[in-house]
């Protein structure tokens, strides 16, 4: 590429690896350091032998972002800051996503009580923690960021999730560290699809961050259709969150629900558990559910009124 082409590609990349470095080290200011070094560090080697722009961009932003921490071990991090920073959206690391720019809107859908939270992880954790439950970004890329094996970086992740899932004062250290992706207080395989539901809506309404990540598998996906879509969007003044076509990861998900599903009672969708939006009875919103080993897997949410027609919706609130 020539320079100015190598600008270009670069400018296209920054929303997502800003949002990467923003949840790395919580302040906006930082993150916009970490993003000028990876961009002197592409400007001087160029992309001559660099297959995948976006892997590369990604790898080298999260060893700028984790000698950063490193280098905070003898001081606090600085204030959290309160508003509402630019572009710092969680997205998922996708070459082919649709809609980048779209993706780039979500801003700050992890939330501010996230980031407290992310302070208490040490420095790998954190880096494992944020990429792949965060961003989705598979084991096997990680790996290198940290220097460690695949399983290592597992296990790091692991280990985030369970202190995330237990607080902010939590400590990782209890108990040995098996590197499973399920924490302490997972929601256990014995729970019907019915209960894990329940106790799904109940824990969006009060706003229990970790008991939504309990009850939400690692790798959980969220599918939202065009409507849905569209509806968020327009309610967005009255506090709905900004969806995209997918979202993935815990954390992600977790965030699209917290403080919310007021309205939304369990139902059978097609004979299915699941739960649905329906003032005064009439589905306005479906939500179909995958229940794997008493987490939720999967949600498809659905507002196309030709859709919702179609389904056979059985109210069990």
């Amino acid at each position: 590429m020539t320079p100015d082409e190598l600008a270009l590609a670069f400018e296209q990349h920054r929303p997502r690896l800003r949002a990467v470095a923003y949840r790395m080290l919580g302040n906006p200011d930082d993150a916009d350091d970490a993003l000028q070094e990876a961009w002197l560090r592409l400007n001087r080697t160029g992309d001559e032998g660099i297959d995948n722009l976006a892997a590369w961009l990604t790898t080298v932003t999260g060893r700028i972002c984790l000698d950063m921490l490193r280098s905070r071990s003898t001081r606090r991090e600085d204030p959290l800051p309160t508003g509402r920073p630019d572009d710092t959206a969680p997205e998922i690391l996708d070459d082919e996503s649709p809609d980048p720019v779209r993706e780039a809107e979500l801003a700050d859908v992890v939330g501010v009580a996230m980031q407290v939270v992310l302070e208490s992880l040490d420095p790998a954790e954190r880096l494992a923690f944020v990429l792949h439950d965060l961003f989705a970004v598979p084991y096997e890329q990680i790996a290198p960021v940290l220097g460690r094996s695949v399983a290592a970086a597992r296990q790091l992740a692991s280990r985030g999730r369970r202190r995330v899932q237990s607080g902010p004062g939590a400590q990782g250290a209890a108990g040995e560290d098996t590197g499973d992706d399920v924490g302490p207080r997972a929601a256990t395989p014995g729970k019907t699809d019915r209960q894990v539901v329940e106790a799904f809506l109940l824990a969006s309404r009060t706003g229990d961050l970790a008991g939504l990540l309990a009850l939400l598998a690692p790798d959980v996906v969220l599918r939202a259709d065009q409507a849905a879509v569209a509806s968020a969007a327009e309610a967005a003044d009255r506090g709905a969150p900004l969806l995209a076509r997918e979202v993935r990861g815990a954390a992600a998900v977790a965030e699209a629900f917290r403080g919310r599903a007021g309205g939304a009672v369990p139902a059978l969708i097609d004979g299915s558990v699941g739960f649905a939006y329906a003032p005064g009875g009439t589905p306005r919103g479906l939500f179909a559910v995958v229940v794997h080993d008493g987490q939720i897997a999967a949600v498809d949410m659905m507002a196309e009124p030709a859709a919702i027609a179609d389904t056979h919706v059985l109210l069990l609130g």
